[in-house]
């Protein structure tokens, strides 16, 4: 049986409390290199053509304000 077979079966051996908690954590690593990879591409550059589509969507009078 591999890890993740073992951790599976762990899993479906949980507890609803304890199951709601693990699934809270796993969300919460999700969004936490959600950000991570965000923050990245922002410093690399990876997201300048969002602003360069923004300003050039604000120049032509169809950029929409939040």
């Amino acid at each position: 049986m591999s890890n993740v077979e073992a951790i599976k079966s762990a899993i479906e051996a949980l507890p609803e409390s304890d199951y709601i908690k693990l699934r809270q954590w796993f969300n919460e690593k999700d969004w936490e290199k959600w950000d991570k990879q965000i923050e990245e591409d922002s410093k690399s550059g990876k997201l300048d053509f969002l602003i360069a589509d923004a300003l050039k969507e604000k120049e032509k009078g169809t950029l929409k304000e939040l």
